[in-house]
């Protein structure tokens, strides 16, 4: 009985966590400390998603923490100045890049 019980438990507990973002890529990445400047990445926006242009918007925003965001998912509503957020629209493509 105990063990059906914390088996129980466990699939409760793994219900209540998030999928990970698209393409199985954590949603946030660290990358070293800075504050993020949105307004420097703006020419990334229409670009695909990929590794590269993830660095590239970190290095060109000064971010320290990365997060892509897909279209209905859901995100955590907390301002983090490090972070630089790419919202992508349903074919891959950034459509706004904002900090928090």
């Amino acid at each position: 009985m105990k063990r059906v019980a914390s088996g129980l438990l466990m699939a409760m507990a793994l219900g209540c966590t998030t999928a990970p973002a698209d393409k199985g890529e954590p949603e946030v990445r660290e990358r070293g400390a800075g504050r993020c400047d949105a307004a420097a990445a703006q020419r990334l926006v229409g670009r695909e998603r990929s590794d590269a242009l993830g660095a590239e918007a970190m290095r060109v925003s000064g971010a320290a923490r990365l997060r892509w965001i897909a279209p209905g998912m859901m995100v955590t509503m907390e301002y983090r100045e490090d972070r630089l957020n790419l919202h992508l629209g349903p074919d891959g493509r950034v459509l706004k890049i904002a900090c928090g």
